[in-house]
């Protein structure tokens, strides 16, 4: 039986409605889907508004995230109720490593000459940068809707240590997109192998949640229904631990 709770986390320079094409592709399959509206004000902030999400599900969590959702998820993903991670085009840290000092082992991502410094550390997605180097396989009229919209990012997310990683105790998944300009596609294909996440690799800019919406529909389907699983035989072992082997009483023997 699959995990009916999905739990969505956007990235950097977006909000909730970036899971806009995914969502009812997954509410189709009888799944019970949240996208969190993170403030992008730091990790902490966004980590404690993705557990209030988390916390207000009925059962068992699959948790999502995309970009820079994916360090959040990383620290979010903790909470007992979670029982998976799905990482879309995202940083997947370790404990102790900042997203900056991860970033450093691979290619520069051409977006980060596209940052718009505005007032106290926040970070804007400059036109250019959003339509060549974020979602350049968008339509125009879409680019020019999230030019619009674009949710300020803190830098100083990017020099903040992550304190848990629940990847390394929790099954995950994780797309990655061969054509993002935003994260290195080397990254995010080093760090699904160090996770040992089932890896699917699509022909996608950063944004594959709205490019490729089915194959990443798929992936989150996959997942919910391979941790139901895990959990379903978790209880089967559960019980027979907890009944034990049955004493068996031998007939005594007759003459």
């Amino acid at each position: 039986m699959s995990v009916k709770n999905i739990v969505l986390v956007h990235g950097a320079w977006a909000d909730g409605s970036s899971w806009s094409k995914v969502i009812p592709l997954l509410q189709a399959k009888g799944l019970h889907v949240t996208a969190v509206q993170n403030p992008l004000t730091s990790i902490a902030d966004d980590v404690a508004a993705t557990n209030r999400i988390i916390n207000a599900q009925e059962g068992p969590v699959l948790l999502a995230g995309h970009s820079y959702g994916g360090a959040v998820i990383t620290e979010a993903g903790a909470n007992p109720k979670v029982v998976g991670l799905v990482y879309v085009a995202a940083f997947a840290p370790d404990e102790g490593e900042t997203l900056g000092g991860l970033a450093q082992n691979f290619p520069t991502a051409p977006l980060f000459s596209g940052l718009q410094p505005i007032e106290d550390g926040f970070l804007l997605l400059t036109p250019k940068g959003l339509t060549e180097d974020f979602a350049q396989d968008l339509s125009a009229e879409e680019q020019q809707m999230m030019i619009a919209t674009q949710v300020p990012l803190q830098g100083a997310v990017f020099s903040t240590p992550i304190t848990t990683a629940a990847w390394r105790s929790k099954p995950s998944w994780f797309v990655i997109a061969s054509n993002d300009r935003a994260i290195a596609p080397e990254q995010e294909a080093y760090t699904a192998r160090r996770m040992n996440a089932k890896m699917v690799t699509l022909p996608s800019s950063h944004v594959a949640m709205l490019s490729h919406p089915q194959q990443v529909a798929e992936v989150v389907i996959e997942a919910a229904a391979s941790a139901g699983d895990r959990l379903t035989a978790g209880a089967a072992a559960t019980t027979r631990s907890t009944l034990g082997t049955p004493e068996v009483t031998r007939p005594e023997a007759t003459i």
